[in-house]
């Protein structure tokens, strides 16, 4: 069966295709050639088929969601509720990243629960099933690394985020400049960093990138080029090991591209705003466009607890700039396992961030509805406002809270509302598309 990218170039425009072109209100032409060209992908399974969602150049920034047990929580019930959670929010795509518990369970209940592309990094069941199988993570067999790519792909996994850019060259170039302020923060890079050192080898995913890339495409699933050696401090952000690990991915999306798999590339981290163009350009550049996936980013260091909001920040200016994905971060980041709440308040922040983006990355079509969100708020329209709000339940619920005496106005104004004192004044001089 072919691949979303292979029937592209065959001149096909497969049914999600033409679901992401209704969603997006593009042509379906304009999908096909851009999946052909390998600057949008669709996560995908032959097993399972989930909502076609686009990612790539011409398209909406997208947000993704990440859930997943931690070692020392595993509560698969609250997993469902978290993944339920993220979809009602309005995540666009789900990560499932657990590291405690049956990892098959939780990866099979929350695919089966959710309409969304879900992702996984299989690197943590490895490391995972070799501590408990030889009581050393550093004891993983390869043949069982590639053996659980296979098994995870069969489950209905849409995409996977896999560390196939690291080498020796990269561990180098990490050792030459003298490590880092932040140290490393990827668990599954930091695993396949320790097991290459500890063993003396190469990392067999870079090694075997081919036969990555054959499991994938077997199942129509998108590798996303995972990001281990990324920035976990702004003072990190950019430098030699991490720009090198960029540069081996985006050559690998290049060759997956050439072998029928769909390629997604990942980016950093933690950026200061300085930067965070200078690293989009070089990505595309390097890449051919090849849509990016950016892990926040963060953009400064100092606020635990608001991490959504620094990454809100962080993302608003990578979807302007051209980042494709967004990863959401909680405000629990860095300092617990995020519970429901968090996830839906880091949803809600990415998209939020993810729209103010996009209305700047696509100026002739990204503003209408802040024109007509203006012109309900001076024409004091409630319902339209409503209607026009990202998140309209909420704005409901907060003036509910607290009824104004006259309902033309609201409580933080009351009798000295402008916009009805203005509106009084300047109602006959408003013509054309101003009214």
């Amino acid at each position: 069966m072919a691949t979303q990218i292979e029937s592209a170039r065959q001149g096909m425009i497969t049914p999600q295709m033409a679901a992401v072109a209704r969603n997006e209100n593009v042509s379906d032409e304009f999908v096909r050639q851009n999946v052909a060209a390998g600057k949008i992908v669709i996560p995908n399974n032959v097993n399972r088929k989930p909502n076609p969602v686009g990612i790539g150049k011409g398209l909406r920034t997208k947000v993704n969601a990440s859930i997943g047990t931690s070692s020392d929580i595993v509560d698969y019930d609250a997993e469902i509720r978290k993944a339920l959670a993220a979809q009602e929010a309005g995540a666009d795509t789900l990560m499932e990243l657990s590291v405690g518990g049956d990892l098959d369970r939780v990866r099979r209940e929350v695919i089966a629960a959710v309409d969304l592309p879900v992702g996984n990094v299989p690197l943590y069941q490895a490391f995972c099933e070799a501590a408990r199988k030889y009581g050393d993570p550093n004891k993983l067999d390869e043949e069982l690394l590639f053996d659980l790519i296979e098994q995870q792909c069969a489950d209905g996994l849409a995409f996977m985020a896999i560390h196939c850019g690291i080498n020796l060259y990269t561990i180098e170039r990490l050792r030459k400049q003298g490590y880092r302020y932040g140290g490393l923060v990827s668990k599954g890079g930091v695993s396949m960093v320790a097991w290459m050192m500890k063993n003396g080898r190469e990392n067999p995913l870079y090694e075997k990138f081919d036969r990555v890339c054959a499991i994938l495409k077997k199942y129509d699933v998108v590798l996303s080029l995972g990001n281990g050696l990324r920035a976990g401090a702004i003072h990190d952000s950019n430098d030699r090991a991490m720009v090198q690990e960029l540069l081996i991915n985006c050559e690998l999306a290049e060759l997956g591209r050439e072998m029928g798999c769909q390629m997604l590339v990942e980016g950093p981290g933690h950026v200061p705003l300085d930067e965070v163009e200078a690293n989009i350009r070089l990505q595309k550049r390097m890449s051919g466009d090849a849509p990016y996936y950016m892990l926040g980013p963060i953009s400064t260091d100092v606020a635990p607890g608001y991490d959504h909001i620094t990454a809100a920040i962080g993302a608003a200016q990578s979807s302007r700039y051209g980042a494709d994905l967004i990863c959401y971060i909680t405000p629990a980041e860095h300092l617990a396992l995020p519970n429901e709440q968090d996830v839906i308040e880091g949803v809600k922040a990415a998209r939020v961030a993810a729209y103010i983006g996009d209305m700047n990355k696509y100026p002739e079509r990204g503003r209408e509805r802040d024109k007509q969100m203006s012109k309900a708020r001076r024409d004091l329209n409630w319902e339209k406002q409503f209607d026009l709000a990202l998140f309209p339940a909420d704005a409901r619920a907060i003036r509910a809270s607290r009824t104004p005496e006259d309902e033309n106005t609201c409580t933080m104004c009351g009798d000295f509302c402008a916009s009805r004192g203005a509106g009084e004044l300047f109602r006959k001089d408003l013509s054309g598309d101003k009214v």
